[in-house]
């Protein structure tokens, strides 16, 4: 299988980027539960024109999160994985499986009750951390799965974005709205028009940013929505989509998505512990992770290939599959980005990350560990034939 040469970085930056982001994480945990847990808290909420930093991170940094996962899309549809509907469509059953089987499973506990916003939640897979799991087991994992499983990640990404726009909107200002949604089509044009430097495209993903954020529509959709506004042409390294995302890896791997950890990981571990485990929307929460995931990837993937709709690469099985599936569970940097979205209660808010984080962490354990039982049986039978 022909892997390109930006798919390698985009792995390498990925796995590099979700170790970094346990360690961000762990950082964050101890110091907020230190003695100085009142001044780190504080330190997030200082004011910068009008706002706290928490505030300019999650809507403002986190955008040019979502400009990434917009040209990695992009490239997916034109170049990757996307590109050709049989081979597509595996890895979208596989995601859509991943979105409504655990959204179902919070929705039986929580449908009718405060918290069935919640849905979203367990819904998302953190892509870096899923890639930087499957990096710690080497050169025994086929690309084919490495290919699987950011594919899986990157419409699972793309469903989250839908989610976020439509179902966590509560209230929008259409003539804001409008602006933004102009702005948008007049980079179109541009692109049309095949004006290649970045800097009017910047301007105008600024500016449509700006009204976005104000019409109730979340901003970070911006990212998005600039990402497929810049022209991408052959999608070689001459074209300006490749250059941008190439440029952007390194940033949104080791600045911004540490500094979202730093930020959203700070919860000060008090109260009713049990009380916290049991809570409807933290039993969703976490079947939605550690069960739902596995469950709907493996059986949407499974119904897809047994209907023949499409086939399982040669060098895969099926328990690589669930093995990934399980990897598809550690929600993390989406997850918690559709709390802050999801709910308004301050210890809602923080029991479901600290659910999050212990849900993530048994699906990265379960994930990593099945994947070594079975890739080292599948490299044994290998040597023995």
């Amino acid at each position: 299988m022909k892997v390109t040469k930006l798919f390698n970085e985009f792995f390498e930056s990925e796995k590099a980027g979700g170790l970094t982001l346990i360690a961000c994480t762990i950082i964050s945990l101890l110091i907020a539960n230190s003695s100085l847990g009142l001044d780190y808290h504080h330190f997030w909420q200082t004011k910068l024109g009008g706002q706290d930093m928490e505030y300019w991170i999650n809507d403002g940094l986190m955008t040019i999160f979502f400009l990434l996962i917009g040209l990695e899309l992009e490239r997916e549809i034109y170049l990757g994985e996307l590109s050709k509907i049989k081979d597509a469509l595996l890895p979208v059953f596989g995601a859509l499986g991943g979105m409504l089987v655990p959204a179902g499973l919070f929705l039986l506990l929580n449908a009718g009750t405060a918290t069935q916003s919640g849905a979203g939640i367990p819904m998302a897979t953190d892509i870096a951390f899923a890639l930087g799991i499957l990096s710690l087991l080497g050169s025994r994992v086929p690309t084919s799965l490495k290919v699987f499983l950011t594919a899986l990640a990157v419409i699972d990404d793309l469903g989250a974005i839908v989610i976020i726009a439509i179902f966590y909107t509560k209230t929008l200002l259409w003539s804001n709205l409008l602006i933004a949604l102009i702005i948008f089509v007049l980079l179109i044009l541009l692109n049309k028009l095949k004006v290649r430097t970045l800097i009017p495209y910047i301007i105008g993903g600024v500016v449509m940013w700006y009204f976005m954020l104000h019409s109730g529509v979340h901003a970070t959709i911006t990212g998005v929505l600039l990402a497929f506004a810049i022209p991408f042409e052959k999608g070689d390294n001459k074209s300006t989509s490749y250059k941008l995302q190439h440029f952007l890896h390194k940033p949104v791997a080791f600045i911004i998505l540490p500094i979202f950890a730093l930020v959203n990981t700070a919860i000060i571990l008090k109260g009713d512990f049990v009380l916290t485990l049991t809570q409807h929307y933290s039993i969703g929460i976490a079947l939605g992770l550690i069960v739902g995931k596995p469950l709907g990837i493996f059986c949407f993937s499974l119904l897809a290939v047994k209907s023949g709709i499409c086939k399982l690469p040669t060098d895969l099985n099926w328990k690589a599959i669930f093995g990934v599936g399980l990897l598809g569970g550690i929600g993390f940097t989406m997850s918690i980005f559709i709390t802050l979205l999801a709910f308004d209660n301050e210890t809602t808010i923080n029991n479901a990350k600290l659910i999050i984080l212990l849900s993530s962490l048994v699906a990265g354990i379960l994930g990593y560990l099945s994947l070594k039982l079975t890739l080292k049986l599948k490299t044994n039978e290998n040597e023995h034939q």
